[in-house]
């Protein structure tokens, strides 16, 4: 007699997965493996476990993926749910199918070693593996994940869907964190040669100016405001302005005041009329970020061309410059200018305590003394020694 084949299953990417409708409710999540028998066990395996929760009032254990699923319908406005989402997609091929009750160090200890290996792509290039920050971001929801299980989702009896929450092991960050590199005046007009003009001046502004990189990009005229009472005008960043996407906000969640001194006035005076809307626009729109293929190229060359001028080679921290070693650079600078660290955290958008749109002329006056404290363009402005230890 032939063996009656078990419904409810189909395959996806090498994967069984069960789609069936038991009691009215609908069983959709994968078995984990691509092995028809196996699949067919685990598809028994649940039936016979939603049995004993009808019957017997048996508490349902859950996978990874329910509450994943779950914290994402229920954040979706959230700000960096779009972060949140890919972490939780790069980690579903690994706890995706585990019961919640098996979420561990062990369960995760491939996905670490997968994320930190380099990848052999299509194209031929390798890609490097990625920092123990980025993997601890994802471990990190996966912590905010089981918490709300333990202590906010309840079952139809109210009971938790987690007992408790594991103790999960987070990678060290300080010793393979890339640590900001504050550029010196001779470094700055190297890179800034190498750049195009639409990224040079918004690179001179973003390091007048301490603002982040999608507050250059994404600058719009209609923040602009005069302060007639010291002939000057300044930008105010409302707090819920878009960013790279949508919702991203200002960091801090504050409006964010952005002080020009005589560098960053050039800049903006210069930027009048090119459009109505945006005050760096390219191809009549705002750049998606600045750190691109024209960047990284050009810090390459500012690199060779540093070690032909000097004789030996550029810090590593200058071959790599970032767009936000910027900020770091502004931030430096405005200390080694003697600038108070109350208005060092205003002119950067630290969040501080004070609103910064009460400021008073007289106030916003100050801030343009001390931000044109930096305002030099080379060397002639306050040095700023680095120590850099000799390289090997």
């Amino acid at each position: 007699m032939a063996r009656k084949t078990i419904t409810g299953l189909s395959q996806r990417n090498g994967l069984w997965h069960i789609d069936k409708k038991v009691n009215g409710e609908r069983l959709y999540e994968s078995t984990g493996t691509g092995d028809r028998a196996e699949a067919e066990r685990y598809l028994i395996h649940r039936l016979e476990m939603l049995r004993q929760q009808k019957v017997y009032g048996v508490r349902h254990v859950r996978t990874f993926q329910e509450a994943a699923t779950r914290f994402i319908l229920e954040h979706k406005d959230q700000p960096s749910i779009k972060l949140t989402a890919l972490c939780l997609q790069q980690l579903d091929p690994y706890l995706g199918h585990l019961p919640l009750t098996h979420i561990d160090d062990a369960a995760l200890a491939d996905f670490i070693r997968d994320r930190q290996t380099a990848q052999k792509l299509p194209s031929g290039k390798t890609k490097k593996g990625v920092s123990n920050r980025t993997i601890n971001i994802a471990i990190e929801r996966v912590i905010r994940v089981l918490s709300l299980c333990a202590r906010k989702w309840r079952d139809d009896e109210r009971r938790p869907w987690l007992d408790s929450v594991p103790m999960l092991k987070k990678l060290e960050e300080k010793k393979s964190s890339r640590k900001p590199y504050p550029m010196s005046w001779q470094e700055q007009t190297i890179l800034f040669k190498e750049l195009p003009e639409h990224l040079v001046k918004m690179a001179l502004f973003k390091v007048n100016t301490g603002c982040r990189e999608q507050e250059v990009c994404k600058l719009r005229w209609d923040w602009e405001i005069t302060v007639p009472e010291i002939a000057a005008s300044v930008f105010l960043i409302p707090a819920d302005f878009g960013g790279r996407h949508k919702n991203s906000g200002v960091k801090n969640g504050d409006e964010r005041l952005v002080v020009l001194n005589s560098v960053a006035k050039q800049i903006i005076d210069k930027q009048r009329g090119i459009s109505k809307e945006w005050v760096f626009p390219y191809a009549d729109s705002p750049l998606h970020r600045m750190n691109d293929t024209a960047w990284k190229k050009a810090r390459v060359r500012a690199a060779k061309l540093w070690q032909e001028e000097n004789l030996r080679p550029a810090h590593p921290g200058y071959a790599s410059i970032r767009v936000h070693d910027l900020k770091h650079t502004f931030g430096r600078r405005l200390r080694a200018a003697g600038v108070t660290e109350e208005d060092r955290k205003a002119l950067l958008g630290h969040k501080n305590g004070s609103v910064t749109s009460h400021y008073s002329g007289a106030e916003l006056g100050h801030l343009i003394e001390a931000a044109n404290m930096v305002s030099a363009t080379d060397s002639r402005g306050p040095v700023l020694t680095i120590l850099k230890r000799r390289q090997a």
